[in-house]
């Protein structure tokens, strides 16, 4: 008679069953296994770069060319005859002086009250107006007549001077400039007196120098830093 083993077979088989299963479980754990001796290394942040930053660069301006020939003296007509009367050779001088001294030939009219009678012999001093390009100012006329000549001199303490003379003039004493603002109109009257006009320059490394143009009664511009 042969006996069947069926409860010990039964109870082998669900042993080994049950450890497969925990191995199983633990083949598939969700926690890194570090290597031996050693620890996990930590991971990078993202975003992270060792690139360097660049810094931004300061722009370069184009210098302005330095001019090679002074400033052109301008051609005045209306010169009167060598025998025209005194009073219209007078006023002619003048007007030629202040149009030099501006730097441009323009309209120019001069009017001394009482300049018909500087033919006269002896000393005639007259205040005179003067009106360059539409802007007014006034001097003093000093006339020394004699039978058969005169001498003359007009003086004033102001003086006309148009603006692309004084930007050559500032330009010429700033090196490396690579713009020049002034604060004045293009014809602008000023006292030679006055501290001057004030300009700006911006150089070749985009910097701003302020500057000072101071005019004299001739009409010469001398440029200094502010």
């Amino acid at each position: 008679m042969r006996v069947r083993r069926t409860g010990a077979a039964t109870s082998a088989r669900a042993i080994a069953v049950g450890a497969a299963a925990v191995l199983l479980l633990a083949g598939c754990s969700d926690d890194p296994t570090p290597e031996a001796g050693g620890t996990p290394s930590p991971s990078a942040p993202a975003g992270s770069s060792s690139a360097p930053i660049p810094t931004p660069s300061t722009p370069s301006l184009t210098p302005l060319p330095t001019p090679s020939k002074p400033w052109p003296t301008p051609k005045v007509i209306g010169t009167p005859d060598a025998d025209a009367p005194l009073a219209s050779r007078i006023r002619f001088a003048i007007a030629k002086q202040v149009q030099v001294a501006a730097g441009r030939a323009a309209s120019t009219k001069v009017t001394c009250p009482g300049i018909d009678d500087a033919e006269k012999p002896g000393s005639h001093t007259l205040t005179c107006t003067v009106n360059y390009a539409g802007k007014t100012f006034t001097g003093q006329l000093t006339v020394e007549a004699k039978q058969y000549s005169a001498t003359y001199k007009f003086t004033s303490q102001s003086v006309a001077i148009v603006k692309p003379k004084v930007v050559d003039a500032v330009q010429r004493a700033a090196s490396g400039a690579a713009k020049v603002t002034c604060t004045m109109d293009d014809v602008t009257v000023v006292k030679h007196t006055a501290q001057g006009i004030a300009c700006d320059v911006t150089t070749v490394e985009n910097a701003v120098q302020p500057y000072r143009a101071q005019i004299s009664g001739n009409g010469q511009v001398l440029v200094a830093k502010a």
